[in-house]
């Protein structure tokens, strides 16, 4: 029986030539807002493959976007990302082509379901250091740019025990750390949660995806909670499920995210839910920085390069 991960295989393999962002007007500018008040940013997170990040932020974005929100999704999961396939979207021109001085910024930038901003690729900012302090300047000035004009930046990332993972989720205000019914991925969230402990700046979120029941999440949640409590010495802010649902399957094969697809749905109705919570909280000003200036700070840049582009 042919699954989800063969399904975005076989359309990874078809990833192979460049196509036009469609974002790009026809001048070549592309469609970034202008941008006002500060930028709330949420990496989702897990402590192993398969539970369903990418289709949680797609999702997720993408209701936050029907909320008239200006919504930017990162693609930083580490070699595996396949946002742009989940949206039947072409990501050949990515973050690694902007690093390289091969694209702009703005020309890589995809325009998603429901007008979300989407940054293939974003896993190659971990490879920061590696650049020229002009390079460095030169990326930061256009990632803040792109920051500015949005109200919510959410990070799909790969597996939280990961270094690199890692600083991108400890430099975001939230963090959702993925968990099914699985034991195996129990324990992996356990593992991210682990992981992550140490860093007091970002709140720490459960989220249970395909549970058969809300008293089934609240168990699994619990034990978390639990044990994070006892042996981590951290609290888990906040938790939340969302259901095992076939619609979920049925938009993988259809390359339409399952808030346009089958809105209705319980998975649709948990994630409006969701988006419908995090836009209620209010705004906390911990940080004053923008995120990708504590992203990149901590990437260890070379003295002239860290002094060139916070300054």
């Amino acid at each position: 029986m042919t699954d989800q991960a063969t399904v975005l295989r076989g359309m990874m393999e078809r990833r192979s030539s460049p196509a036009q962002p469609s974002c790009l007007s026809p001048a070549g500018s592309p469609g970034l807002k202008p941008g006002g008040r500060g930028v709330r940013t949420i990496a989702v997170t897990s402590g192993k493959g398969g539970v369903g990040k990418s289709l949680v932020a797609l999702n997720l974005a993408i209701a936050l976007a029907e909320m008239q929100q200006r919504v930017c999704l990162l693609d930083a999961n580490l070699g595996l990302g396949n946002i742009d396939l989940l949206c039947g979207l072409n990501g050949y021109w990515n973050l690694s082509h902007v690093m390289t001085g091969a694209r702009r910024l703005q020309q890589v930038v995809l325009t998603g379901p429901a007008g979300v901003d989407i940054v293939p690729g974003a896993s190659g900012l971990s490879n920061m250091a590696d650049c020229t302090p002009e390079a460095q300047r030169d990326l930061l000035t256009q990632l803040t740019e792109l920051e500015q004009s949005h109200d919510w930046l959410i990070l799909d990332t790969g597996t939280g025990i990961h270094q690199s993972i890692r600083r991108f989720v400890s430099a975001a205000d939230i963090a959702l750390v993925l968990a099914t019914p699985e034991p195996t991925a129990i324990a992996n969230a356990y593992a991210a949660l682990k992981s992550l402990s140490g860093t007091d700046a970002v709140e720490l979120r459960v989220l249970v995806n395909q549970a058969e029941s809300p008293e089934q999440a609240s168990r699994i949640a619990e034990r978390l909670q639990q044990t994070s409590r006892l042996f981590l010495h951290c609290g888990i802010d906040q938790t939340c499920s969302l259901p095992h649902d076939p619609a979920v399957s049925r938009s993988v094969f259809s390359q339409r995210a399952v808030q346009l697809e089958t809105p209705d749905s319980p998975f649709a109705a948990a994630i409006r839910q969701l988006a419908e919570e995090l836009h209620g909280e209010p705004a906390i000003a911990r940080r004053r920085t923008p995120y990708f200036s504590r992203l990149l700070e901590t990437r260890q840049l070379s003295p002239a390069g860290l002094t060139a582009v916070t300054s």
